[in-house]
């Protein structure tokens, strides 16, 4: 049996390609709207992807299930279970397979049995990988998001981010009844989740790509309530704020998101038409925080093309805005746009280097964490960009509390003179927040560039 994990550090995003190598055969599972690295893993690998598949309708990327069927010429397999209205609006049109609970799929000595874990979401599958070349024992389940390392897939993304009121508590429910229906398998079993921390698919999720379910059950704190009401309570507390793009991501993948094909790079754009892209859509400045700082053309959004990059693109962007970049260099530019592609910002209109800012004289004002109490006596009101949760655990007295990706809705209506000074924990949320507020029109904000963690008084 052939098994290659694939991971998107900025989705905190896992698929999988499982084939058998005696006969050639292959299937991936859960693949991200980037379908290349699949196609280049087969070649290496010898096997053809024949099969496509994915555990759920997922809410944080796009899915690559229709474009890698589409590329390569492989059979989709949909989830049929979970209710007329969460099944895949597309899966006619492009042919699907439907999969029901106890199905199986068969790959030479690789078998796929198919399990029904409704929680996470309604329609959520997870697959029981069994190598019969070496043993009836089942030596994996591709958990998707419902089981990760440490945590469960949290049930609330429907009614909170996708606004199907009423389906968390029930989802609560089926979690922890799915859960129960794990006891039949074996303590040797790997879990190959779907995703890692930093997720906003649950709240607690661990770092290491994988476990055992035996493993789990001694430490996974999901293992550990063996009350059905105390465990909807305990799962739906303290999980964090779902980005706005989740909605759009559900709805996206539900009806099939577009394909892409083979895309070029975003266009080069001249300096003298930045103004003009400012005014009209977007303008995203894709470098690092300090050099934004120092020099930056304003009116220009700063998300850092890091690890937090698509997370705050799917907060921060609308869909029906066109988007132009200012990169470093064309790989750079490319690379967001691939970034940008995988939760579907598909408008980027091109992107302008760094010619475009001479004569730019914008910049950010710095200040220190510690002289917020000084400044809130001058008048100045302090900004808490954290969320609820770190906001709980500790807060600068006085200060509001205004998640960043909250601000442009919850500030909308203070005067854009008052004088701010902006907080998160360490730095890199305030940063992109300084460039948020300034392209609300602000005129006098300060960021508190180390953040609550960075006090050394009080």
């Amino acid at each position: 049996m052939l098994v290659r994990r694939f991971y998107d550090d900025r989705l905190a995003q896992a698929s999988y390609l499982i084939g058998c190598q005696r006969t050639g055969e292959a299937i991936v599972i859960d693949p991200a709207r980037d379908v290349a690295q699949y196609l280049e893993a087969a070649t290496q690998e010898g096997v053809r992807i024949t099969r496509v598949t994915e555990t759920h309708i997922h809410a944080d990327f796009v899915s690559g299930a229709r474009e890698l069927a589409s590329q390569s010429g492989a059979h989709l397999l949909l989830s049929a279970e979970g209710g007329k209205d969460w099944q895949y609006g597309y899966a006619a049109e492009a042919g699907a397979t439907l999969l029901h609970d106890n199905d199986r799929i068969v790959m030479g000595g690789v078998r796929l049995d198919v399990w029904h874990t409704p929680g996470h979401t309604p329609e959520h599958l997870v697959f029981i990988v069994t190598d019969t070349a070496r043993s009836e024992d089942p030596v994996a389940m591709v958990s998707g998001d419902f089981l990760f390392v440490g945590d469960v897939g949290r049930p609330d993304l429907l009614e909170r981010a996708a606004h199907v009121v009423g389906t968390m508590e029930a989802g609560g429910r089926d979690l922890f009844r799915s859960l129960q229906r794990t006891a039949s398998l074996p303590d040797h079993l790997q879990i190959w989740p779907g995703h890692g921390a930093g997720s906003a698919c649950g709240k607690a999720l661990g770092a290491m790509p994988s476990s055992t379910l035996g493993y789990e059950r001694r430490t996974n704190w999901a293992f550990g309530i063996h009350d059905e009401s105390a465990f909807v309570a305990s799962v739906l507390e303290g999980q964090p704020s779902p980005p706005t793009y989740f909605g759009t991501m559900k709805r996206i993948n539900r009806d099939g998101a577009p394909l892409l094909g083979v895309r070029a790079a975003p266009a080069a754009l001249a300096a003298t038409q930045l103004a003009q892209r400012i005014a009209d859509g977007v303008v995203v400045d894709i470098r690092p925080a300090a050099a934004y700082a120092a020099q930056h053309a304003a009116g220009t959004l700063n998300i850092p093309l890091g690890k937090s990059f698509t997370t705050w693109s799917g907060w921060l962007l609308r869909y029906d805005q066109e988007i132009a970049l200012i990169a470093p260099d064309r790989a750079t530019a490319t690379e967001a746009q691939r970034a940008l592609a995988s939760i579907g910002l598909d408008h980027v209109v091109g992107a302008f280097d760094l010619d475009a800012l001479v004569g730019s004289r914008a910049t950010v004002t710095k200040g220190d964490i510690n002289a917020a109490p000084a400044m809130q006596a001058a008048g100045r009101l302090v900004i808490d960009l954290r969320e609820p949760n770190e906001w709980n655990a500790g807060h600068l007295d006085g200060a509001e509390l205004h998640p960043l990706g909250t601000v442009t809705t919850t500030l909308a209506a203070l005067d854009r003179t008052t004088p701010l000074a902006i907080h998160c924990q360490a730095g890199a949320r305030s940063a992109i927040g300084a460039s948020v507020l300034e392209r609300m029109g602000f005129t006098d904000v300060v960021d508190l560039t180390a953040g609550y963690g960075g006090r050394t008084t009080g």
